[in-house]
């Protein structure tokens, strides 16, 4: 195999806070240049400070700043940046933006176009899937085209069912019907949301498995057709469908279903040629079946538990792929326990409303074993504009049970003042007999209580 080898010298971040900064690390390590961009709500932020350039391109409304496409490409062009690096969320996964940079002759950092369209769409990717062999969950083989075909489909399946929005993220567009009276009611519900939120209003149904794990297999693959896995993350306590803790091993996967997950992931990746670093989500029942969710394809926020068990950088590991260097192709066991604990400027006493404003004093943890990754310091001020996380609290240690109790430790330091943060949640969290014993599932913390606030 002849590698064939596109040096990157400089590289624009097209994305804001702890993973620009985090980017912009890796880049100075690697002897590269970056470019940060940011909106005006963020000229304060450090992934401005730390980049060699930064490029103002917008108002804070990330329509008319971090989405806002032809002036990204503009500070492209100023800067003379030859790659894209797009970060998650915003433009990630965006197979117009990666098919300007390719027009432009600027390496988009991830996978091609045709990759991200096939994972993209639900229902497309739901197809590949079914034809390279990975198991997916019952349900329509395509988009439903009415209220009666939907029905007829959930009875031969079997109730609860979901409907899913085609174009779907983040629980939007996603309603669990428990009998076929509940339907059309939510048949309407799912597609007004989904259209909104997705300009798509495209829905399908699946069997809803109940209680089940939220696991996903981190995979890399280069330009030359190779994928390898780099094992699991257990991402099942959520609320409202959105991540809140994240570890590496799962409490819940033996080594068989570890064996038989990492090779789903990689007829996953293999079936799509699939170049960079990606995700294959999987949900797992009580009994260890699992079945194809979605794929990710970028980098995720909970990369950084992956990092600290197989300690290698995954940033890294993008970039050199984006210039032609060729995988090692091994996959990878733990033999250490990582959790990270995502610190959100929210109030958890309080629904979680969000709690932007300015930070009076903020101390992160330390010690052996914690990272901490985040854009944000004392007299800094958390915009209402964007996602709520401030920061990501990543612990290790040579098992579960030691990594709780380092991660304890590390809340315990924690201190941010002038706004609400979920600190006080986790340190709940960890404190709960069935999480310590590793028995939960992604609807753990519907019956979860946080009880009255404590007066300092």
């Amino acid at each position: 195999m002849v590698e064939n080898i596109r040096k990157i010298t400089k590289v624009l971040i097209a994305n804001r806070g702890e993973i620009a900064l985090r980017i912009i690390r890796t880049c100075r390590e690697m002897g590269i240049k970056t470019v940060a961009v940011y909106s005006t709500a963020d000229r304060d932020s450090l992934h401005v400070r730390f980049a060699d350039e930064a490029v103002c391109i917008g108002p804070p409304s990330s329509t008319e700043s971090y989405l806002k496409m032809a002036n990204i490409m503009a500070a492209v062009e100023i800067t003379n940046a030859d790659a894209v690096h797009p970060g998650y969320g915003f433009l990630a996964e965006n197979a117009e933006f990666a098919e300007i940079c390719t027009e432009y002759g600027v390496k988009f950092i991830g996978p091609t176009p045709e990759m991200i369209r096939k994972m993209g769409d639900k229902i497309t990717a739901k197809d590949t899937m079914i034809k390279a062999g990975v198991p997916v969950v019952p349900g329509s083989e395509g988009l439903l085209k009415s209220v009666k075909q939907g029905l007829k489909i959930a009875e031969e399946i079997g109730y609860p069912v979901i409907l899913k929005a085609t174009a779907g993220g983040g629980g939007r567009g996603m309603r669990i019907v428990w009998e076929p009276e509940e339907f059309e009611d939510n048949w309407d519900l799912a597609r007004n949301e989904a259209g909104a939120a997705f300009g798509n209003d495209g829905i399908y149904v699946e069997k809803f498995i109940e209680e089940p794990r939220h696991i996903e297999i981190q995979i890399a693959g280069d330009q030359y057709g190779r994928v390898c896995h780099l094992s699991e993350r257990d991402c099942s306590i959520q609320r409202r469908h959105q991540k809140l803790v994240e570890e590496s091993p799962s409490p819940f996967v033996d080594q068989d279903l570890r064996q038989r997950m990492g090779d789903a992931a990689i007829l996953a990746g293999t079936a799509i040629n699939y170049e960079g670093v990606g995700t294959v989500e999987f949900l797992v029942d009580k009994y260890k079946n699992f079945y194809f969710m979605e794929m990710n394809t970028r980098i995720q926020v909970e990369h950084t538990v992956t990092e600290e068990v197989i300690d290698y950088d995954l940033i890294k590991e993008q970039i050199k792929i984006a210039q032609g260097i060729a995988i090692s192709g091994l996959n990878y066991i733990p033999n250490m326990h990582a959790m990270e604990c995502r610190i959100n400027a929210e109030d958890p006493y309080n629904d979680f409303r969000p709690c932007p404003g300015k930070i009076n004093s903020f101390h992160s943890a330390k010690g052996h074993g914690v990272r901490v990754d985040t854009h944000v310091y004392a007299g800094y001020t958390v915009s209402p504009y964007y996602d709520s996380m401030i920061a990501k609290l990543i612990c290790k240690a040579q098992t579960r049970d030691e990594c709780i109790s380092k991660m304890q430790r590390a809340l315990d330091e924690f201190i941010v003042e002038g706004i609400k943060t979920t600190v006080p949640f986790h340190q709940k969290l960890l404190r709960d007999p069935d999480f310590r014993k590793g028995n939960f599932h992604t609807g753990f913390l519907n019956t979860f209580d946080m009880g009255e606030e404590e007066e300092l």
